[in-house]
């Protein structure tokens, strides 16, 4: 992880806004893209020069009253202040409890969910993504494309160093950030585990782990739609819900379902059983039709 987070944090989240965001006329010119360090200093009522310092790490101790006009003007978002907040102290040397390894078991009653929840596809992962449990619904789906090869199985380090995966996920460059998005929703500058894993994706793939890190953040989307092409049964789109296990757990559940009826059928084929699709959305006026699994 870069030594100066914070100006980095700034400086992208000033890249990221355009003129027309602040009510300013968007100029010519412009080198970088986003407001210059100049605007930015004037909408905060600071010097450019002192902006500078806290963008170089030259100044790593802005007051409150700096930060709380850094946010007005940023226009940051619940989660970046509170990001913006753990990067402050920990420039300033503040140190934070120790950090609980994460857990590698789930309890029996997980488990008996998972069975429950057969033959969906359907995993348990920690905060690392690491594959703890799964169903043979996911086994059946994920491990011709490669993602259950090594152990443990990463979600994260799946899709953003095997190169079967570019060919897998038809939405590559969604995956990826969703799996760099599941990776720095935990608390990343005290977490020596997540670190860990950070510096070992940033040593093999660079800018594709680095990039997604210094873009800015993105809510971790907890339901959507991934497009798998599964080399047995082809193209598939497969709905997803990602549910939080208890805090003490640290875990989450991950549960895919058939988006439509041709990945339906195609499941079907795949996992000998008659999984339905999701219903389409309810038309004001007409009834939704009740989905029925097929006997």
């Amino acid at each position: 992880m870069s030594q100066n987070e914070l100006g980095a944090f700034l400086r992208s989240r000033r890249e990221e806004l355009r003129p027309s965001d602040v009510g300013l006329p968007p100029g010519t010119r412009r080198r970088t893209p986003g407001l210059r360090r100049a605007e930015l200093a004037i909408l905060a009522g600071v010097s450019t020069e002192y902006l500078a310092r806290l963008e170089q790490g030259r100044d790593r101790r802005p007051s409150r009253q700096v930060l709380d006009a850094l946010v007005s003007a940023l226009r940051l978002s619940e989660s970046d202040q509170h990001q913006l907040r753990r990067l402050v102290k920990a420039a300033r040397g503040i140190r934070y409890p120790a950090v609980e390894p994460p857990r590698r078991e789930i309890r029996p009653t997980v488990r008996m969910l998972l069975d429950r929840l057969e033959p969906a596809p359907a995993v348990v992962v920690n905060r690392l993504t690491d594959v703890l449990a799964h169903t043979d619904g996911f086994a059946g789906l994920m491990a011709p494309i490669g993602l259950l090869d090594r152990t443990p199985a990463n979600l994260a380090r799946f899709a953003l160093t095997d190169p079967r995966a570019r060919t897998a996920y038809l939405s590559w460059d969604e995956i990826a950030d969703a799996r760099v998005a599941a990776l720095t929703a935990a608390p990343h500058l005290t977490d020596p585990y997540v670190n860990s894993l950070a510096d070992e994706l940033t040593a093999l793939t660079g800018a594709v782990f680095t990039s997604r890190v210094r873009a800015p953040s993105a809510a971790l989307a907890r339901s959507g739609v991934e497009e798998l092409r599964h080399p047995d049964v082809g193209d598939l789109r497969l709905a997803f819900e990602m549910l939080a296990l208890p805090d003490s757990d640290d875990q989450q559940l991950i549960v895919y379902l058939p988006a439509d009826e041709d990945t339906s059928a195609r499941l079907d084929r795949l996992l000998r059983t008659g999984p339905t699709a999701l219903p389409p959305p309810a038309i004001e006026g007409r009834e939704r039709p009740v989905a029925r699994r097929r006997s």
